[in-house]
């Protein structure tokens, strides 16, 4: 696995570097080109290592891809047939192979865009995601245009094929989630910022990702057609997550985000994780506005077993805040008011909070939510009102307290809150985490990593609802209220008073030290209000 492993951060880094030769180092356009030719890839390799177990012919053949070419547009279409839906359909004009016996060419940028194109065409059925609108959004675009001069185009074209005709992805196909997982994060590492569109995720770390799919799952085998959701998707890191623990066959995806560059990852995250047929749920576009996933009337949001999120916590919604504002059934706690000088500021993550809830499959949903540990103990009437829902209508299972800089690009503390429909008449588990956690430094940021010890700590208390000193406590919906309604472990933990046995003599004496202190102290503050009475009548003296 590891020689694959570095064999494929290779290659990602030599497209990062032809990117950079061409200008487009630390481009906005960047991340287009280097996720899209590295699926291409992908896709290529993976609908040969299928081809090949269908077609005797091409198994055998010394090159499949020669092979392949000389096949009849019959023998072609006899193949797609039997092939599973999920894997895209090439013909012999669209191999990575084929495009490097094109590259003498001079207009070869425009066959390379071409080639692109017709791809996303004639799979549009399968490999499309779609906006809110239901625009379509193919699979596919144009790269060259991305090089301004017009000259480098071709050559730039060149150098990607160059780069792609030197590796197979064939010994990636038998790895496992953990794999792709880790490939997925190297490759989209410099991209996955708050930069990503207007409620670009802030990057959940896979530990994490692991943690809240674990404590919601657990260890059921018993899943079949399960529905999992995410309102604030962004690459899919949670929802992979989460469809691995239940497993990827027995599971389909919907998903929702507004920004751009975040569907792009998200669709390349699906297709490497094998859940190509989630491609037509993953949706672009603003879910508080406009969410797209609904019932079957169209009225409610659509409920699903699995509700995961990691919403922006905190930005400036200002001009969407007087229709938020009508949705008085959604947003049932409330909406955030503008705030003139901090819009910045307002609390967006509260209006997250309320869509997953109103998303959990009745009696039996399951949820977890990344909230700023603030939310645990706030008093705005918002925070506060959630609170009391999750309480009152007994759908809180638990929180999880995660140590400071858990996540590298916020300093802000956060917690992970699950709720479960199901857990009417049970009890609730207050984990405090955030002194567990190795510090190190990254990107010039502090950071802290859960090791895999504390990580298997966390979900074994957690499951097992274990009472540990000042780490866990497992409490009832009427302890919750009578603390109002704080979900903060440490307001549940027991204060203790340490005694200690004194002699009649000793007591005397240190009575009598403290006393002298107190004298002390007294006759010092006497002589400090003398100075300073003394200064003030110099200073008016000196004034007349």
């Amino acid at each position: 696995m590891e020689d694959i492993k570095q064999k494929t951060i290779e290659l990602i880094d030599a497209l990062k570097a032809t990117c950079r030769d061409f200008g487009m180092g630390n481009d906005g356009n960047e991340y287009k080109v280097i996720t899209q030719v590295f699926l291409y890839k992908f896709l290529n390799d993976k609908f040969g290592y299928e081809a090949k177990k269908l077609s005797l012919k091409l198994k055998e053949s010394e090159s499949w891809e020669i092979t392949y070419s000389a096949m009849s547009d019959e023998e072609v279409d006899e193949l797609f047939d039997s092939l599973s839906p999920d894997v895209l359909r090439l013909r012999p004009e669209h191999l990575v192979s084929f495009l490097w016996n094109q590259q003498k060419k001079g207009d070869f940028d425009i066959i390379f865009d071409n080639t692109m194109l017709d791809i996303a065409d004639k799979n549009a059925a399968i490999f499309s995601t779609q906006t809110s609108n239901n625009t379509k959004i193919p699979l596919f675009e144009p790269l060259t245009p991305y090089v301004t001069d017009a000259a480098q185009r071709a050559p730039f074209a060149r150098a990607l094929i160059d780069k792609l005709v030197k590796f197979s992805f064939e010994e990636a196909f038998s790895k496992s989630y953990d794999f792709f997982a880790t490939v997925f994060e190297y490759l989209i590492k410099d991209y996955n910022t708050a930069g990503g569109g207007k409620y670009a995720e802030y990057y959940t770390p896979h530990s994490i990702a692991a943690i809240m799919a674990r404590l919601l799952v657990g260890d059921n085998t018993d899943l079949h057609n399960i529905e999992c959701y995410d309102p604030s998707a962004g690459t899919g890191t949670l929802l992979m997550a989460l469809a691995h623990q239940i497993g990827e066959d027995r599971c389909t995806i919907f998903a929702q985000d507004i920004s751009q560059r975040s569907n792009k990852m998200l669709k390349l995250n699906l297709i490497l994780n094998g859940l190509v047929s989630s491609l037509d749920h993953a949706i672009q576009g603003d879910t508080l506005m406009s969410p797209y996933h609904k019932s079957d009337d169209g009225k409610a949001p659509r409920q699903f077993d699995y509700v995961v999120s990691n919403p922006p916590f905190k930005m400036d919604f200002a001009d969407n805040q007087p229709t938020l504002k009508t949705f008085k059934s959604r947003f049932w706690a409330g909406v955030p008011n503008i705030t003139p000088k901090k819009k910045d500021k307002m609390a967006i993550y509260t209006l997250f909070i309320q869509h997953v809830i109103n998303s959990l499959r009745d009696k039996s949903g399951k949820g977890a939510v990344v909230v700023p540990t603030g939310f645990l103990t706030a008093q705005g009437s918002i925070d506060f009102e959630i609170r009391k829902k999750l309480v009152d209508e007994r759908m809180l299972k638990g929180v999880v307290s995660m140590p400071p800089n858990i996540f590298a690009n916020t300093g802000t503390n956060v917690s992970v809150l699950f709720i479960d429909k199901s857990n009417v008449a049970g009890n609730v588990i207050l984990i405090d985490a955030s002194k567990l956690g190795e510090k190190i430094k990254q990107d010039n940021n502090q950071k802290t990593i859960l090791r895999d010890n504390e990580i298997e700590t966390i979900i074994n208390t957690f499951c097992n609802q274990e009472v540990k000193e000042d780490f866990s406590v497992v409490v009832s919906y009427e302890q919750i209220v009578e603390k109002k309604y704080s979900f903060s472990a440490g307001q549940y933990f027991e204060v203790k008073i340490e005694y200690e046995d004194i002699s009649h003599e000793d007591f005397v004496s240190s009575m009598r030290n403290y006393q002298i202190e107190l004298s002390n102290l007294f006759e010092k503050s006497h002589e400090l209000e003398k100075s300073i009475l003394s200064s003030l009548k110099e200073l008016e003296n000196a004034n007349r």
